[in-house]
């Protein structure tokens, strides 16, 4: 057998999983390049005296994952490199199909290059003898060890560095959907950096290496899994390969990132708390030397860059001294020292009963710091301390949310809307109800049920326990209530529709209740990943919110200036009877005579160049029918208009094969099966929405043309299509319709309707 069969063979092993199957894949890989060294000294005429094969970096340490490349040093103490032993050992390596990471040097070259390059330097320090001359691997390794411990000051702020700037791009794998589970931060990179450190000096604390070893268990074999059933070299758990992994592991998907992220925050607060204290080693600043000040936050001081409690503070009597403390750390850019963490989960009481005003205003103030709050409120959560002032929070820490139009858990998710409120509170009248009815929209996760009535329940519960009167409670609990009805409107309603502002604003009932909403919907859309914020909707809710508060503020809706459609101008254009196809920026007008299925072809012509379409309008008059069309192109921000509008032309005179071309389409680009089980689709009537027309939504899995066959299902029953609105959510599309009969009344017939209702199913399905 080859070694490649010999790796087969081990993926095929079911019983072998992360560490297992790395020591039987390493001492297989170890058996083979014994044989092949031999094989190429011989084959070179040597005899292989001065010669050592040293594994370093990744296979160095023995962490082989089924993809992992094989990183090797031909070590020797010759004048002259042994290319043609070289040559011999690598190419068989090659030709089994393994990623290689090659070098031929002496002890002195590797050294030497290890003194100014901080990668090479590591990876020496996990060198290990496979073959040749012991003697010659033990002695890099010892001179290696060496260099590394005397130049420690130097490697270890490097290092740092370097860690910084890599959890910066590769972002969080506790908290994100499709986490990178090496170079994230809390990966499996960061638990090798902290042994390059603790190899510099001793960095780490008591029990540090068992927490971390612990850790690295469960990110190993995730890891390791995710190339087995990829058959890739990736790090990157996405949404699509979870399941897999997960059933591998004998678990589910939500336990297994539920239990990645509970293991890479362990690894973040021990990297962060060892950093922090390199840092301040390194550190010739004193600025915050001994800071303390007696009036605003007494008993506390920063003392290397560390917020510690001084010996005479008692936490047993100061119930807020948690929030004091982690104000504090976030407006001096300080953490929490461990010790501090340790003696007020040990010593300090639990909020009372019913929070005191200065409580609670110090918890609005630590949520008021934004973004700067995030990282010390994830630190008082490790250690339990946030849970005392939220016992809610328990059933939403580390919680996934498995779909594409979320990115974060739904704790860090909280925290990063509640940090995006922070930076709107100037458009509220009331600041706290923001900070905190934005920590609290989705604390009903994780619960079963509904989320938002489960939500809504217990914030009945926290708000008079935080001391918020009625009044505000209920506020707080209509921030849940209502937290997607902005959105959901302003994307899936027409705002010029005198139903959709009275609607809104029957449900809204004030004009502070509407502030905070456009507040909430900004910051929770913009926590919730690309798909739930752009330009487009952003517009559409402020208009949204701009027509409610007027219609609340007393105003008659026919007041307020509305874009017309069609406008004067273009009802010239149609008065004349001719066709035209007018295309710039994101929108798309054409004019020609009225006939069934018109905005299904020009639907078809815009999914055959790639561009969704956000929002449409169509209108009628006498012969001549208007329709506008808002685009996004899946390929870039430039739309290729030129040969759309002649594709348009062509279709209107029934010259364009539309249905053939776009099958031919979705052979080509169709999307990659979804990660996950989606729902199916629904078609929905709603009756209340319009007095002048019937508005259809469709909620349906996105796929190539969707909107061109859900056009032409009500072609085909003789259904005009006035306006469409059209989002999508991940994998999912929600496209709503305002639809008439053909003499435009409401589509209200039962019969009609349950034909509409088939027609649509099977166009999405």
């Amino acid at each position: 057998m080859t070694l490649a069969d010999d790796r087969d063979a081990l993926r095929a092993d079911a019983s072998l999983h992360g560490r297992a199957f790395s020591d039987a894949w390493r001492a297989t890989v170890d058996a083979w390049l014994v044989e092949r060294f031999a094989e190429a000294v011989a084959g070179a005429g040597e005899d292989g005296s001065g010669l050592a094969l040293v594994a370093v970096g990744g296979y160095g340490r023995g962490d082989l994952a089924p993809a992992s490349d094989l990183d090797l040093l031909l070590l020797h103490d010759r004048r002259t490199a042994p290319a043609a032993v070289a040559e011999k050992l690598w190419y068989p390596i090659w030709d089994e199909g393994l990623k290689l990471g090659h070098s031929v040097r002496t002890a002195a070259e590797a050294l030497d290059l290890a003194a100014s390059d901080l990668d090479t330097a590591t990876s020496l320090l996990s060198a290990r003898h496979v073959a040749g001359d012991p003697e010659l691997s033990e002695e890099l390794a010892t001179l290696a060890s060496a260099q590394w411990r005397k130049r420690a000051k130097r490697h270890l702020g490097m290092l740092r560095t370097s860690v910084a700037a890599r959890q910066e791009q590769f972002g969080e794998v506790a908290f994100l959907l499709e986490p990178d589970l090496k170079e994230g931060r809390g990966g499996l990179r960061d638990v090798h950096a902290l042994r390059w450190a603790e190899a510099a000096r001793r960095i780490l604390e008591d029990g540090d290496d068992e927490a971390l070893a612990a850790a690295e268990a469960v990110l190993f074999d995730a890891r390791v899994e995710l190339h087995r059933t990829t058959g890739r070299a990736t790090d990157r758990l996405v949404l699509q390969d979870q399941d897999a992994v997960a059933e591998a592991l004998g678990t589910t998907a939500d336990d297994l990132m539920t239990d990645l992220a509970r293991a890479a925050r362990t690894v973040a607060w021990i990297a962060d708390e060892a950093w922090g204290r390199v840092g301040a080693s390194l550190s010739t600043g004193s600025s915050l030397l001994g800071w303390r000040s007696r009036t605003r936050s007494p008993g506390l001081v920063i003392r290397d860059g560390q917020v510690r409690l001084e010996p005479n503070c008692d936490p047993s009597k100061r119930p807020g001294l948690v929030l004091d403390a982690a104000i504090l750390a976030t407006a001096k850019g300080a953490r929490l020292a461990r010790s501090t963490h340790e003696q007020l989960a040990a010593r300090s009481p639990a909020p009372p009963e019913v929070w005191p005003d200065e409580l609670r205003a110090r918890f609005v103030e630590l949520l008021g710091h934004g973004h700067d709050a995030i990282l010390v409120i994830e630190a008082l959560d490790h250690t339990g301390l946030w849970e005392r002032f939220l016992p809610e929070w328990e059933a939403v820490r580390n919680r996934p949310q498995r779909n594409a139009y979320h990115r974060f858990t739904v704790d860090r998710h909280l925290l990063e809307a509640t940090a995006n409120a922070a930076a709107l509170v100037d458009r509220v009248d009331r600041p706290d109800l923001l900070l905190v009815g934005t920590l609290l929209h989705d604390i009903g996760k994780g619960r079963g049920g509904d989320h938002t009535e489960v939500g809504m329940a217990l914030i009945e519960e926290i708000g008079p326990r935080m001391g918020f009167d009625a009044d505000d409670t209920a506020v707080l609990v209509d921030l849940c209530r209502h937290h997607l009805l902005l959105p959901d409107v302003a994307t899936r309603r027409d705002l010029g529709d005198e139903a959709t502002i009275a609607g809104v604003a029957d449900a809204v009932g004030d004009r502070t209740r509407l502030h905070l909403l456009a507040a909430l919907t900004e910051a929770d859309s913009l926590a919730t990943g690309p798909a739930a914020w752009g330009a487009w909707k952003a517009d559409l809710v402020r208009e949204l919110v701009r027509r409610v508060d007027h219609h609340l503020g007393g105003g008659a809706l026919a007041a307020l200036t509305t874009v017309e459609f069609p406008d004067a101008a273009q009802r010239r254009l149609m008065a004349d009877g001719a066709v035209v196809v007018q295309a710039s920026d994101d929108l798309i007008t054409v004019i020609a005579p009225d006939r069934a299925g018109l905005f299904a072809r020009v639907a078809g012509v815009l999914a055959l160049h790639g561009l969704d379409v956000l929002a449409a309008d169509a209108a009628s008059e006498g012969p001549m029918a208007i329709e506008a069309f808002r685009v996004t192109s899946r390929f870039g921000s430039m739309v290729p208009w030129d040969r759309v509008t002649a594709h348009v032309h062509a279709a209107l005179e029934d010259r364009l094969a539309i249905e053939a071309r776009l099958a031919d389409r979705i052979r080509t680009y169709q999307a990659r099966t979804p990660s996950h089980r989606l729902p199916p689709p629904v078609v929905r009537f709603d009756d209340a929405a319009s007095a002048t027309a019937t508005v259809v939504e469709v909620h349906a899995p996105d796929r190539v043309g969707l909107l061109y066959r859900v056009s032409r299902a009500f072609a085909e029953l003789a259904i005009d299509v006035r306006v469409a609105k059209v989002q999508t959510l991940g994998d999912l599309v929600v496209d709503s319709f305002y639809v008439t009969t053909a003499d435009g009344s409401v589509v209200s017939d039962p019969v009609v309707r349950a034909e509409l209702e088939r027609a649509l199913l099977h166009a999405v399905s």
